[in-house]
């Protein structure tokens, strides 16, 4: 099974920015076409999907984090990260992180936990 570890996460006023970085237990990107991704849920809202990366190098990112979030990949480390800029009180969330698309793990990792403070 593969394991995911969320980290970087924590407190930050808005416009700040923070790194968050997702380590995994094994290889990620199996192929070309494998898609990592970031996602977030806030209390009470459904979980929604921030940034995707392909091991190819395509990316895509939800609209009101586009120019603020930046999605990146070290394949040797299995490790992707998302670097966030410009943070706003609305990205407050839990992060998660997982495969988009086609084979998600069956497990998610705890998260990390991002608040953006007023």
């Amino acid at each position: 099974q593969v394991q995911v570890v969320e980290s970087g996460g924590g407190l930050v006023q808005a416009g700040g920015s923070l790194r968050l970085s997702c380590a995994a237990s094994e290889n990620i990107f199996t192929d070309n076409e494998m898609v990592m991704g970031w996602f977030r849920q806030a209390p009470g809202k459904q979980r929604e999907l921030v940034a995707s990366i392909s091991r190819g190098g395509t990316t895509y990112y939800l609209d009101s984090v586009k120019g603020r979030f930046t999605i990146s990949r070290d394949i040797a480390k299995n490790t992707i990260y998302l670097q966030m800029i410009n943070l706003k009180p609305e990205d407050t969330a839990v992060y998660y992180c997982n495969r988009v698309g086609r084979a998600p793990f069956d497990y998610w990792g705890q998260g990390t936990q991002v608040t953006v403070s007023s």
